[in-house]
């Protein structure tokens, strides 16, 4: 398969401008945003969905995170085939569509079951950004940029996530206090409901600016006739560095549990800790993931690309190991503090600190990874981390704080429990495959600078 049946050829881009470099940034942000926000808006639902279908901390877990993640994960890898080697804008465009319309679609849920299928269609839709965003990017961007490119990108998921809970706990607020509703067409609805459709629909102005404004762009480092690789030729090309990739996916999964489980659990823990009321809660903890998250992510992605520059080939994966250190007292912390203003503090730190990580740790995957596979191991990296990161993360939480402690106020020391062992955890096997990562970074950045193909 030639290059030129990837896309159209008056839609591909091989010199873009500065300008329209970060337009394209801005509108995979857009994208980036309209993901956490479907994403995480359960977060703020959890007392109403618990009680309208009588379930547990641990049921509502499933439908918040392994729902989401099953299919998220288990979509991400034959999406990523089509990113790496297909039309990506085109194929980011159609998931857009498909979360948007899926998350209006939970507001019908009548049922645990039906609510179920609803958020597997949000994983499905949402499984293609990933594979797609990351592939694109590292094609607008050089190098000494692409720290920040990517930082900026994952500014979607604190803009995301803290304006899910900012506006959506507004939003929460208000439809409380209308009881059943009844829309055209739909008929009766509870409040929670009209949540969904809320947050779900504008996604759709995103897609149609996706396929209208962006192009797709040349993609570097793939010389004419080359096609899409079998999958056991990338299964074996990631088996031969199996220290590399697995220590990098497998702990950075492992942190990632602790981080999503504050991202689900945050706004509740301020409810249940300080009697917060749910549009009090979704405001702080919106506020402190908007501030606290994005400055994390852009510092991050500062800092990583002055480290490089100065030849320090495998500094994303350096800061990332600084971050988990910096987090796991500030996480622990959460356990033991007593008053609001002394969680409000600490849980900013954590967000900071575990915001670190989300630009520059799919980053390293680009740079290890030759062009026709980055898709697909930005694919199995979300996969791994999506299942264990979301999927058992906030589960994790839930089981403690019903199973261990047995109170619904203990929450704050089941993140601390929790964080106490997943932090340092995660960056033992991180920092174990550290010299095999820089090896294989080493690697594709001299094939670049040879512009030769890089793959045997």
């Amino acid at each position: 398969m030639s290059e030129n049946s990837v896309a159209e050829p008056n839609r591909l881009l091989d010199q873009p401008s500065v300008g329209y470099q970060w337009y394209v940034i801005f509108v995979l942000l857009l994208a980036q945003t309209f993901s956490f926000l479907d994403r995480m808006i359960m977060g703020l639902l959890v007392g109403p969905i618990r009680e309208t279908f009588a379930i547990s901390d641990t049921q509502y877990s499933l439908l918040a995170g392994l729902a989401f993640s099953l299919f998220y994960a288990g979509m991400g890898l034959p999406l990523a085939r089509i990113a790496d080697s297909k039309n990506r804008r085109n194929l980011i465009s159609v998931g857009i569509t498909v979360w948007s319309f899926m998350t209006a679609l939970c507001g019908l849920a009548q049922q645990f079951w039906t609510l179920f299928a609803a958020r597997v269609g949000v994983g499905v839709g949402e499984a293609t950004l990933g594979p797609g965003a990351y592939s694109m990017i590292t094609d607008y961007f050089p190098k000494s940029q692409l720290g920040r490119a990517l930082s900026v990108y994952t500014l979607g998921v604190t803009l995301g996530s803290g304006f899910a809970y900012m506006l959506g706990g507004a939003v929460v607020a208000y439809v409380q206090t209308l009881g059943q509703i009844t829309l055209p067409f739909i008929g009766e609805v509870n409040g929670w409901q009209l949540t969904f459709f809320i947050v779900g629909l504008p996604g759709l102005i995103v897609a149609f600016l996706m396929y209208t404004t962006v192009k797709e762009p040349v993609r570097r480092g793939v010389v004419a006739g080359d096609s899409l690789l079998p999958v056991a030729q990338v299964v074996a090309y990631a088996w031969q560095r199996r220290r590399a990739y697995g220590c990098h996916i497998f702990g950075l999964s492992t942190f990632i549990m602790v981080v999503y489980a504050l991202n689900l659990w945050g706004p509740t823990y301020f409810i249940r800790t300080f009697d917060y009321d749910a549009a009090q809660a979704g405001w702080t903890f919106g506020l402190l993931m908007l501030i606290a998250g994005s400055a994390g992510l852009l510092l991050a992605g500062y800092v990583a690309d002055a480290w490089v520059k100065k030849g320090v080939s495998d500094a994303y994966v350096r800061l990332i190991l600084i971050s988990m250190v910096c987090m796991t007292p500030c996480a622990i912390a959460l356990g033991f503090v007593t008053n609001a203003t002394a969680a409000i503090i600490v849980m900013s730190l954590a967000v900071f600190f575990s915001a670190f990580q989300g630009g520059i740790a799919g980053g390293t995957l680009q740079l290890m990874t030759p062009n026709r596979m980055r898709g697909q191991m930005i694919a199995a990296y979300l996969l791994v981390a999506t299942l264990i990161g979301l999927g058992f993360g906030p589960t994790v939480i839930a089981a403690t704080t019903d199973f261990v402690f047995g109170y619904d106020e203990a929450i704050g020391k089941s993140i601390a429990l929790c964080a106490g062992i997943l932090c340092p955890t995660g960056a033992l096997i991180l920092w174990f495959g550290l010299s095999h990562i820089r090896h294989e970074i080493d690697i594709q950045t001299e094939a670049a600078l040879a512009e030769q193909p890089s793959i045997a």
